[in-house]
């Protein structure tokens, strides 16, 4: 025999890498490490600007969003019930501060006491 040999994969060889899976173990796979895509769309007219839009997509699970630092759906009202009662509470005793203020305000004008 000379020094080359020619070996061919057998049946269990794989040549084109692992099995690729099924579409649960793809979107796991995703959901567990997150995956990025991001774009930019410029509309020019006569080299002057006139539109750029920025895309940014962050695709993970709420785990890996916070391992990543992304937690924004906690404190936005609109999506937690906590966040939307501690705006509700924010609001209130700012209001109350305002109320207290010009009840003070009225109060030193007219020179009443309560």
């Amino acid at each position: 025999m000379t020094g080359l040999e020619h070996r061919y994969p057998g049946p269990e060889a794989e040549p084109y890498g692992p099995p690729s899976g099924s579409l649960a173990d793809l979107l796991e796979r995703v959901l567990d490490k997150g995956i990025v895509i991001a774009g930019d769309i410029k509309i020019d007219l006569l080299d002057i600007e006139l539109l750029t839009i920025r895309l940014r997509l962050f695709i993970a699970s709420v785990d890996t969003a916070k391992k990543a630092g992304i937690d924004w759906w906690e404190t936005d009202p609109a999506l937690s019930s906590r966040a939307a009662r501690d705006a509700l509470a924010e609001e209130n005793a700012r209001l109350r501060e305002r109320l207290d203020a010009l009840e003070g305000a009225a109060e030193e004008t007219t020179g009443a006491v309560r």
